[in-house]
């Protein structure tokens, strides 16, 4: 069954002799449960696909629907609890609230949407990203590695169906790399957890069970590694 279906997906930018093809016609499907990596070098159109498969963008032309759910048909209000909900996002940065805690921090999205903490889930959720002893700590007191499990744990607790990671370890020394890796890795064999990975990163891209290479807003190619 797809969890995501892409087609058509046309980005286009600027007007008349400025205009710029971001995303060109591309069309792809994901199953449930998949971890796709999706690859290209700076410009090539990976990061507006990201965006628009995540709800932040609206497209030129073309749908992505998610879970059943054509997405660009919701409006501002309904994308906001629809991404919430649905959509687990893991930045490059971290993006975590300076002034709560890690346990906080992952909790933020079911506080968001008015749901009732699961001190059950959470404490799972801590336990699989190995911070059951750093769950009042916050940010700053934080390795960056640590900062990105905690990123990693805020997307998992609404259960999304798919989670996006744009670059996650491209803050990251390579231990830490590796262990972020092996995490989402982890959480996608664990919780059945659909995953989309952008990255420039070869090594990181054949962890995968599939990587789709974009060029110049095509796919280029679409190739399974592992079954």
């Amino acid at each position: 069954m797809s969890i995501l279906q892409v087609s058509e997906l046309t980005k286009i930018y600027g007007k008349e002799t400025t205009i710029v093809t971001a995303l060109n016609g591309v069309s792809f499907s994901v199953e449930k449960g998949e971890f796709v990596a999706i690859v290209g070098t700076s410009g090539s159109g990976k990061s507006t696909l990201m965006h628009l498969i995540g709800g932040v963008d609206r497209p030129t032309s073309g749908s992505v629907s998610i879970d059943g759910n054509e997405i660009h048909k919701l409006d501002e209000s309904e994308m906001s609890i629809f991404r919430r909900r649905n959509i687990g996002v893991i930045y490059q940065f971290y993006n975590l609230i300076p002034t709560l805690t890690a346990e906080e921090n992952i909790m933020l999205p079911r506080l968001l949407d008015n749901r009732k903490p699961d001190h059950d889930k959470l404490k799972a959720i801590l336990e699989t990203i190995g911070l059951s002893n750093r769950n009042n700590h916050l940010p700053n007191e934080l390795s960056g590695g640590q900062q990105q499990r905690v990123a990693i744990g805020r997307a998992l607790i609404n259960d999304p169906a798919i989670i996006l990671a744009d670059e996650p370890t491209g803050n990251l020394d390579s231990k830490s790399s590796r262990d972020i890796i092996d995490l989402l890795k982890l959480s996608n064999k664990r919780y059945n957890q659909t995953l989309l990975i952008i990255t420039h990163d070869e090594q990181i891209a054949l962890q995968a069970d599939r990587v789709i290479t974009i060029g110049d807003g095509n796919i280029l190619k679409d190739e399974v590694i592992r079954q």
